[in-house]
């Protein structure tokens, strides 16, 4: 019996033992869960290292570690702060960038494009932001507690994808895609928040400035410059102006993304016909048995259909696959690291759980999300605003609601800038979090996995 060729042994082909894994085609959207799925289980890890690194013999050193001085020096020049700030006001500039990136690709052409689509989940986001923050704000009406009803209004996109992938074959593909919407319309409204009411002292002349390297992205677009390295010298000049204004850093990357241009230079037809044209020259100019490392002309044909792929997709999205991994595997975490190590006193826990900030948080996540998000569903739904996603049920919208309670990422960061000076305040902040993320996760997870069919 003739023995059948191995992978690694197709004629002309090598095969390393992992790379057939990459010769599937996926879709944009597949990958986008892939990685947030991966990325939300790679948050939970690092966020249990967090919690353990600061209930530990060494919690000393992860406060040393955040209050480390970094700075940048250019003559009279200076730009310094703690290394916990340069992540929160500087890396997580990368993180709203992307998220800016995901937004624009969901206004134009994603979920957020078909108004048909689009109805229900804005409806259910807008609630889901809005009651949380009313039951945060009935136990904390005054005083410096009051300035953390912006933290229960945040979902946290990888979090929640993650634990509803788990279920891929439990819920229908309609689902995920409703509670993607959902997520980034929340992140949205939280971006809108943080840049209204998150906002200390205000430098008009640095937020001139700000308003003036917007207007320069802009007008790289309306020209249409498509070279990435203008946006990036820009973007962090913005980035500086905002720093310097009073206006978080951060939204910096949203505007950056914003002004990122979502129009090809090739038409998909066009790119076509250039490839076609391409391919037979690359064949009029093969040798056989000759390597391409020797083949100049070979070489230069393979660079140019190279060059005509990038050409045929936008900038837009390009960026967004080439930024997607790197937040969402490091960025991300690196956050949680130096944000969700709490320090929990067993013997006073119940006490911190009892204090109004912590249930405002649990209460707005947990309770806040199921009536907002469920609540308005159903309003709309009743009275023929919007209809439910093919293939799904109200029950399941109730568990997406649950879902959404995991507010981590976004709430955390929130909280960070809510109670910034009062770190007794930040404390019970982060402790209502992760009850709450916990709560709503698992309780969102069995409440799916019961409601599930496995023939949907």
């Amino acid at each position: 019996m003739a023995k059948t060729p191995r992978p690694s042994e197709d004629k002309g082909i090598y095969h390393a033992p992992w790379e057939k894994a990459f010769d599937k085609v996926i879709t944009p959207f597949e990958e986008f869960i892939h990685s947030q799925t991966t990325s939300g289980l790679l948050l939970m890890l690092t966020a249990v290292i967090a919690l353990l690194f600061a209930n530990s013999a060494y919690s000393f050193l992860y406060e040393q570690m955040q209050h480390i001085e970094i700075g940048l020096h250019i003559g009279s020049w200076s730009l310094e702060n703690t290394l916990h700030h340069w992540i929160n006001d500087g890396l997580m500039a990368l993180f709203f960038f992307v998220v800016g990136l995901e937004l624009k690709r969901e206004i134009l052409v994603g979920e957020l494009a078909n108004p048909r689509n689009a109805t229900l989940p804005i409806i259910a986001a807008v609630g889901g932001m809005v009651v949380p923050a009313l039951i945060y704000f009935a136990i904390n009406p005054e005083g410096d507690a009051s300035r953390g009803w912006g933290i229960p209004m945040a979902t946290d996109i990888a979090f929640a994808l993650g634990a509803i992938a788990l279920l891929a074959s439990r819920v229908p593909k309609s689902l995920i895609t409703f509670l993607v919407a959902l997520a980034i319309v929340d992140d949205l409204g939280a971006i809108i928040v943080i840049a209204l009411f998150y906002t200390e002292n205000l430098s008009m002349g640095w937020l001139i400035t700000s308003g003036i390297f917007f207007a320069m992205l802009l007008m790289l677009n309306l020209a249409g410059v498509r070279k990435i390295t203008p946006y990036f010298i820009i973007s962090i000049l913005l980035w500086y102006a905002m720093f310097e204004s009073g206006i978080h850093a951060t939204l910096a990357g949203v505007l950056g993304a914003f002004s990122v241009p979502a129009r090809p230079k090739y038409d998909p037809s066009l790119f076509s016909k250039h490839v076609r044209e391409t391919i037979d020259h690359f064949d009029d100019s093969l040798d056989e048995g000759q390597s391409i490392l020797t083949n100049d002309k070979l070489r230069g044909i393979v660079h140019s259909l190279e060059s005509g792929a990038l050409q045929v997709q936008a900038p837009l999205q390009r960026l967004e696959h080439a930024w997607h991994l790197p937040v969402a595997y490091m960025v991300i975490p690196i956050f949680a690291l130096f944000n969700a190590g709490i320090p929990l006193n067993m013997d006073n826990l119940g006490q911190t759980l009892a204090q109004p900030v912590t249930l405002g948080v649990i209460l707005g996540l947990v309770l806040g999300k199921v009536l907002g998000i469920a609540g308005c569903c159903w309003i709309a739904i009743h009275f023929g605003i919007g209809q439910l996603p093919a293939g799904t049920r109200f029950v399941q919208i109730i568990g997406v609601s649950l879902l959404a309670g995991i507010g981590f990422t976004m709430s955390i960061f929130i909280a960070e800038l809510g109670f910034t000076h009062q770190p007794e305040l930040l404390i019970m902040a982060k402790t209502g979090i992760l009850f709450a993320s916990l709560i709503a996760g698992v309780t969102g997870f069995i409440w799916l996995f019961i409601a599930g069919n496995k023939n949907s």
